[in-house]
């Protein structure tokens, strides 16, 4: 999955894509590095970002996707919190509707997706309320809700990917590094998970790297990750997060392979 930023102000590459041909051009060009999902997004996330009236989000994202749509097969999604902006992007072509405040700040988006039969993705979040001091706890406590938002909507489980939000008011590099080290708890909901630690904060205070100089740490991550069971990987770097999977998984495949060995 590919981090598309249709802003002037996101974290790392703010301003970068800025503009719809901009945008477009480097979704084209991720697409070329080998991105199963493009993620468009008008709003920034990171804290302190200036605040994006649904308008503005909309006319930033919409013309991105209707381009997309008519240009690419891969997956679209659309990374905001607002029904409406959900709304208006299935329309304009997107797939995926992936939520960093987990349905819990519009709880309309979840109806748009099970309506829509779009896929979504819930993201755990710190930010805005108290949180469990327990990393794994607090996810099962936040996930637990988003999810009975969901169902009660009508999403079917089939369409559900969480994401465990790394760097969401996890605010410290040990919390991030234990949310990776215990990630195959988070299996107990049996729905695939996605990671998006990409360029993060806690990558730079463990390599002491700036935004822009951390995807070799993303990799790193990504292939710790992969092996703990992730499926999804949101990326500003799709070539060296591939690269990194191909290891991963042919790890895996070997590792499948020994046991099935020993078991016979």
């Amino acid at each position: 999955m590919a981090i598309i930023n249709v802003t002037p102000d996101s974290f790392s590459d703010g301003g970068l894509h800025a503009t719809t041909d901009k945008a477009i051009a480097h979704a084209l060009a991720c697409v070329e590095a080998g991105s199963d999902i493009l993620d468009i997004g008008g709003e920034s996330t990171r804290p302190g970002a200036a605040h994006v009236t649904a308008e503005e989000e909309l006319a930033r994202v919409v013309p991105v996707i209707e381009a997309l749509a008519a240009r690419t097969d891969v997956l679209l999604s659309i990374d905001t919190y607002r029904a409406a902006t959900a709304r208006a992007a299935i329309a304009a072509g997107a797939h995926i509707i992936n939520d960093v405040h987990g349905l819990q700040r519009e709880p309309d988006i979840a109806s748009v997706a099970a309506d829509s039969g779009a896929g979504l993705c819930i993201m755990h979040t710190g930010r805005g309320r108290e949180t469990l001091s327990d990393v794994i706890e607090d996810q099962i406590f936040f996930l637990a809700q988003s999810l009975d938002i969901a169902r009660a909507a009508g999403v079917p489980p089939e369409a559900i990917t969480l994401d465990p939000g790394f760097g969401f008011a996890k605010e410290t590099a040990e919390e991030n590094v234990e949310l990776m080290v215990r990630f195959e708890e988070l299996h107990r909901f049996g729905l695939p998970l996605l990671a998006g630690t990409s360029r993060k904060r806690f990558l730079g205070t463990l390599t002491g790297r700036d935004a822009a100089e951390r995807d070799a740490a993303t990799a790193a991550t990504t292939v710790a990750l992969r092996l703990k069971g992730a499926a999804v990987f949101r990326v500003h770097n799709v070539a060296i997060n591939r690269d990194a999977l191909a290891v991963a998984d042919a790890m895996l495949a070997v590792q499948k392979r020994l046991a099935e060995g020993t078991k016979s």
